[in-house]
């Protein structure tokens, strides 16, 4: 699963008949950090979510498992609205033999 903010919706006169009646919106992928990265795209939506909420989706043929038993041709969907995120970052680590700065040499 991925983050990302709702920017958008978007209409279409002419699509699939398998996507008649739903709803697909534009999301800017999100980091945990909810920094924006990658580029914008359409998802379907399977939770009604609105312009400028944080939401969590899918890509792949999970996509359109929201919509069973029809199975609409999505390739990512929104399957939930996100309330809250706390991210908590481990401590670097420093490998043995990899200090700051120094690399191992090869004798030759």
């Amino acid at each position: 699963m991925y983050l990302g903010r709702v920017i958008g919706c978007l209409w279409a006169t002419v699509k699939n008949k398998a996507m008649e009646g739903q709803r697909l919106v534009v999301v800017q992928p999100l980091t945990p950090e909810l920094q924006e990265t990658g580029k914008r795209l359409v998802c379907g939506d399977s939770t009604g979510a609105g312009t400028g909420e944080l939401v969590y989706w899918v890509r792949g043929k999970e996509a359109s498992f929201p919509f069973l038993p029809a199975e609409p041709p999505f390739d990512t969907t929104i399957v939930g609205i996100v309330d809250s995120v706390h991210v908590k970052r481990p401590a670097a680590v420093t490998l043995p033999g990899r200090e700051s700065g120094k690399r191992n040499a090869r004798k030759g």
